[in-house]
C-alpha cells in the first residue's frame, strides 16, 4: 500500500518522526508540493492509497485522476483545500485533526494581546539598540501601557480555544463576554452570551476564534468597527478572511482601533501589498499559533490514529 505526504515540512521539519506511517505502507513524504501545479499534485498522488495534506488542494479533477485513492487525511483542523463533498460521492473518507491546537492557539492569542499592551519586542529592540543606556530618564516607552484588569474581552466564537482564551482572561482580571451559535453551559462558567451587537459595544478587546464561513467572512469591517469602542484591540489567530483588510487599516490609520495583532491573514503568505504591513499600530506574525512542538505531536499522534483506523474499517475523525 503506497501512502503519500503532499506537504509535511510545516508539520514537521526534521524534529518529529513520521515512522507511525512507514510502519503502516510504503511511504513518500514530500516537504512541499506547488498548490498552483495540479499536474505535479496528481502526479504525486497518481498511484497513492492513502493520501496526506497540510495546505496542498485536493480538488475533483485530483481525485478523478486517482483511482486507487482511497482515504485523505488532512495534517490540520480546517478542511477546505479538500473538495470534501465529490470525495463523499467517490466513497473516500477524509479526516483531519481536531482539537490539537487549544492550549497553543489560546496561548498565542494571549501572547498577541500582551504585545499590543506592552510592545515588549519593540522596547527589548530600543534596549539593545543603546536608547536606554543614552536615556536622560531611568526609564522609558513608545508606546501607551496597557493594563487589563478590569477591562472587557469580547471572544467571537467560544469553543474548546475560545473558552482557553476566556480562562486566561478571566486570570488576568478581565471580564469576558462572549458570541457563540450554540451556547453551552461549559462557556456561561466562563463568560457572558451577548449578541454581536452588545459585544462590539462593551468590548475593549474583540479576539476571533471562529470557523470561517460564507457568512461571516469579513465580519470585521468598516461597519461591525464603527460598532466597537474608540481605541478597541482586536486579536485575530483564527482565520484570515473574517477581517475585511483594507477597512481595519484605515481604522487603525484613523486611531478608530487603537491597535491590531493577527497571527493569520486572506492571503498567505502575505503578499506585499497587503495593507496592513503599512498600516499603524499592527502586529503581524506569520500563522504560528498551532505549531508548537507539542501541538504538533498531537497533529502527528492524530494522523496515525486516523490511517489506522481507515485500515480497521471504522474511519474516525471523518467530516465529509
Amino acid at each position: 500500500m503506497k501512502i503519500v505526504v503532499l506537504d509535511g515540512y510545516t508539520e514537521n521539519p526534521g524534529d518529529l518522526s513520521w515512522d507511525g506511517l512507514a510502519q503502516l505502507g510504503e511511504l513518500t513524504v514530500y516537504d512541499r508540493t506547488d498548490p498552483r501545479d495540479e499536474a505535479l499534485i496528481i502526479a504525486r498522488m497518481a498511484d497513492a492509497e492513502l493520501v496526506f495534506t497540510n495546505k496542498t488542494p485536493i480538488t475533483r479533477a485530483a481525485i478523478d485522476a486517482c483511482p486507487r485513492l482511497r482515504f485523505i487525511g488532512i495534517l490540520a483542523t480546517g478542511y477546505n483545500v479538500v473538495d470534501c463533498a465529490y470525495a463523499r460521492e467517490k466513497g473516500i473518507p477524509v479526516s483531519n485533526v481536531p482539537a490539537y491546537g487549544t492550549a497553543s492557539v489560546s496561548q498565542f492569542s494571549i501572547a498577541l494581546l500582551l504585545e499590543l499592551c506592552h510592545r515588549i519586542g519593540h522596547h527589548d529592540r530600543a534596549v539593545h539598540e543603546g536608547r536606554w543606556e543614552r536615556c536622560a530618564d531611568w526609564c522609558f516607552w513608545d508606546y501607551p501601557l496597557i493594563e487589563l484588569e478590569g477591562k472587557t474581552m469580547g471572544i467571537i466564537g467560544f469553543g474548546r480555544i475560545g473558552q482557553a482564551e476566556g480562562r486566561i482572561a478571566k486570570a488576568l482580571g478581565m471580564r469576558v463576554l462572549a458570541y457563540d451559535i450554540h451556547p453551552t453551559d461549559a462557556g456561561r462558567e466562563i463568560a457572558d452570551y451577548v449578541d454581536l451587537g452588545t459585544l462590539y459595544a462593551r468590548a475593549d478587546v474583540i479576539s476571533l476564534h471562529c470557523n470561517l464561513t460564507p457568512e461571516n467572512t469579513g465580519m470585521i469591517c468598516k461597519a461591525s468597527i464603527e460598532k466597537m469602542k474608540d481605541g478597541v484591540l482586536i486579536v485575530n489567530n483564527a482565520r484570515g478572511p473574517l477581517v475585511n483588510e483594507a477597512d481595519l487599516a484605515a481604522a487603525l490609520n484613523s486611531g478608530k482601533v487603537g491597535g491590531a495583532a493577527l497571527d493569520v491573514v486572506s492571503t498567505e503568505p502575505i503578499r506585499g501589498d497587503n495593507p496592513l504591513l503599512r498600516a499603524k499600530n499592527c502586529i503581524l506574525t506569520p500563522h504560528i499559533s498551532w505549531a508548537p512542538l507539542e501541538s504538533r505531536r498531537r497533529i502527528m499522534d492524530c494522523t496515525v490514529e486516523n490511517a489506522k483506523a481507515f485500515l480497521l474499517g471504522a474511519p474516525i475523525n471523518v467530516v465529509n
